[in-house]
């Protein structure tokens, strides 16, 4: 019974894809506010996934009240995987502010996922977002999306 897998196995029904490389960023400067532009990744050579977990893992230090927010958070498409529609396959709201600044500042970690339907996408994906930082000069942050796709047409026997 698929139920009966899945609670054992959920593994044998997700493919895990690094979607981007970890991106560190400083507040005002280096990749600050600037689109973080993810890896291709060929749907075809995972057996055409129906659907998708995306999480964008973050670790920010951040001072006191300061924030991280994610914006722009899009999935674009490719039929050949070198030019990409004008327009983006899926456009998520934006999450806001993620992190913010624990009392004389520290460090916060977390992750923020979105689901994303691909029946329709063509055969190549990417993600792209922006992460912003709200203080200046001080503040830092790591970015990292990761793909579990899934709805494959064929699963594995039990």
């Amino acid at each position: 019974m698929l139920s009966t897998v899945i609670q054992k196995d959920i593994a044998s029904i997700l493919t895990p894809k690094i979607g981007a490389a970890i991106t560190s960023l400083t507040a005002g400067g280096g990749g600050d506010n600037t689109a973080v532009v993810g890896l291709t990744i060929d749907r075809a050579a995972l057996g055409l996934p129906l659907c998708a977990q995306l999480t964008i893992a973050w670790e920010a230090v951040l001072a006191a009240a300061a924030t991280l927010t994610l914006k722009n958070v899009l999935i674009e498409q490719s039929a050949d995987g070198t030019n990409w529609d004008a327009t983006a396959y899926k456009t998520f709201t934006d999450p806001g502010v993620v992190a913010t600044g624990p009392g004389g500042g520290g460090t916060v970690r977390g992750a923020t996922e979105f689901s994303v339907d691909l029946q329709s996408a063509k055969q190549f994906v990417r993600v792209k977002h922006t992460p912003d930082l709200s203080a200046a000069n001080t503040d830092t942050a790591k970015t990292s999306p990761v793909w579990n796709f899934a709805g494959f047409d064929r699963l594995p026997s039990a």
